[in-house]
């Protein structure tokens, strides 16, 4: 299809000084920091297949589809016009187009499916698909993440073929007769939320590992899936167990599982949220009686990974859309990237976007190399949630300081940073909350003697590179011996957090950018943007967020 420029000589004036939309560009490729982030991980050998598929993100076409995904969301049909229960999501065509493109190039099921750098591999897929659309990229998280928790099952085989299957097939229709299937998840309860030990929902036994689940889930993301894993209390249990619950029963009727609505949220409006409930909905359990939640954390523990490289490629997605507009916009006779203030903010939005993706793939390499290195594997259960915490908490404000470099114009519906700003705040809310990670970092700590080891020995290896990281260090040391009070979780997961930043940044041989992260963000603890006065090297910063089209 020919595209033809729109007119710039109008009655009244000319419109110029403008920057054209960020599209065109290879989301991978053309991306130094997420492109050298996996040069450092197994992932690397995947470089090809990346490519391609940032090819296809950075393009007009895939942009669009994210645009009207976006302005048309997905409708609730409780009933066909015979008055007949249905309980299905109608979405536009282009969410379909969105969920295929991701699922066929293997956001969900490359983890599993790949001999080297599988979960980098997986959250660099993720990223990239954020680039266009966040939404459709919570199906395709839970759906990848399933699969250990299915495997806790040995009649889920089935299960995990068609989650890792790499096909999207729409159609709703009994698991065996897909091409492709989609996992989700309910676990949360009006009376509860993040509290899932006070759900209510019970599970009937009728026979071996099979139940009926009477009761609600607040939130039952993505319910167009073909199955969600949920949580409930057996019949004289005072533990909860973990289910399967299948949109169809074994009979090939439809279960019932009823969508009271969907959400109307802030963000994410390409995907479907709903509240549901159960009444007598065939399940089957999956692990062990009153082990549902130790079954269901594996799941969550990899949507954590996914909470937090989504966050980091949103935050990337931001510094690069700031740094393309003010190279090609004018003000006060100079190029905005050029005036001074406009540098130091654009200079540390860029450092924090490179901190962020170095942390990211550190603790997508943890996943990697956890089932051969105890090490690795104990890092990776405290050094998620501290990612977590620090990542997405920081999303928001970034996001927000690359709409305030682009001025009204980044305000607007057309610009992509609104729907951007809309979504930010939705990792750090998903899958616990500031506090309860925060909470989870200190359990960690004081149950889990592999992994306090494991995060002292990643913040030693950088020891005696600059001072303020050395103090930083020991005074993180000194409060896990004597013991962190619950009111100072948030204090110490922050500095944690930063400190294994900067530890990223200088295992990643990024010193420029390590340098002026500990400088401003450590040393000096500047909060804003631009606020600090340590000396960075301001040219190196922006360059690195500057895509090389």
């Amino acid at each position: 299809m020919t595209h033809f420029k729109p007119r710039t000589e109008l009655s009244t004036h000319e419109v110029f000084n403008q920057s054209e939309p960020m599209t065109g560009y290879n989301a991978f490729s053309d991306d130094v920091m997420v492109r050298e982030a996996i040069g450092r991980t197994g992932a690397k050998v995947h470089a090809e297949r990346l490519s391609g598929f940032g090819a296809r993100i950075g393009s007009q076409e895939v942009q669009d589809w994210a645009v009207r995904a976006n302005a048309n969301p997905p409708v609730f049909k409780p009933f066909d016009r015979f008055g007949q229960r249905l309980d299905e999501v109608e979405f536009h065509p282009d969410y379909h187009n969105l969920m295929e493109l991701g699922l066929s190039h293997g956001v969900s099921s490359a983890a599993w499916t790949v001999d080297q750098g599988g979960h980098s591999l997986h959250a660099a897929l993720l990223m990239l698909m954020g680039d266009a659309d966040t939404g459709v990229c919570c199906p395709m998280s839970m759906t990848y993440a399933c699969v250990p928790a299915l495997r806790h099952a040995n009649w889920a085989g089935d299960w995990i073929k068609g989650a890792t299957a790499g096909a999207y097939d729409p159609r709703f229709l009994p698991a065996n007769e897909k091409s492709g299937l989609t996992l989700g998840m309910a676990m949360t309860e009006k009376q509860g939320g993040s509290d899932v030990r006070a759900n209510t929902t019970q599970a009937r036994p009728i026979g071996g590992d099979e139940v009926e689940l009477t009761g609600h889930k607040w939130f039952c993301s993505a319910p167009m899936s073909d199955a969600f894993l949920t949580l409930a209390y057996l019949e004289g249990e005072e533990a909860l167990s973990c289910f399967l619950v299948p949109r169809w029963r074994p009979d090939g009727t439809r279960n019932t599982i009823e969508i009271q609505r969907l959400k109307d949220k802030l963000g994410d409006k390409s995907n479907a949220s709903s509240e549901i409930e159960y009444k007598a909905a065939w399940a089957r359990r999956v692990g062990e009686p009153g082990r549902g939640v130790r079954t269901i954390i594996e799941m969550v523990n990899h949507t954590r990974l996914d909470c937090l490289a989504g966050s980091a490629g949103l935050i990337r997605q931001a510094a690069a859309a700031a740094v393309w507009h003010s190279d090609r916009r004018n003000a006060f006779q100079r190029r905005l990237v050029d005036q001074p203030l406009m540098r130091e903010v654009l200079a540390e939005l860029s450092m924090e976007a490179d901190g962020v993706i170095a942390l990211a793939f550190r603790v997508s390499e943890s996943f990697d190399r956890a089932g051969e290195d105890e090490h690795e594997a104990a890092l990776a259960r405290v050094l998620t949630p501290l990612a977590k915490y620090w990542i997405c908490k920081r999303a928001p404000y970034l996001v927000y300081e690359a709409m305030e470099a682009h001025g009204g114009a980044g305000y607007v519906e057309e610009h992509p940073l609104p729907r951007m700003f809309r979504q930010s705040p939705l990792n750090a809310i998903w899958e616990g909350s500031g506090n309860v990670i925060a909470l989870d970092v200190l359990r960690a700590l004081s149950r889990d003697t592999a992994a306090r080891d494991a995060l002292a020995r990643e913040l030693s290896s950088v020891t005696g590179r600059h001072p303020a990281l050395d103090a930083r260090i020991r005074d993180l040391s000194r409060m896990v011996e004597t013991g962190v009070g619950e009111a100072d979780a948030r204090r110490f997961a922050e500095h944690a957090a930063l400190a294994l930043t900067a530890a990223s940044l200088i295992r990643a041989g990024l010193d420029p950018v390590a340098e002026a992260f500990i400088g401003r963000r450590i040393e000096e603890s500047a909060i804003m943007l631009g606020a600090g006065s340590a000396r960075i090297d301001s040219d190196t910063l922006i360059g690195r967020a500057r895509l090389t089209v």
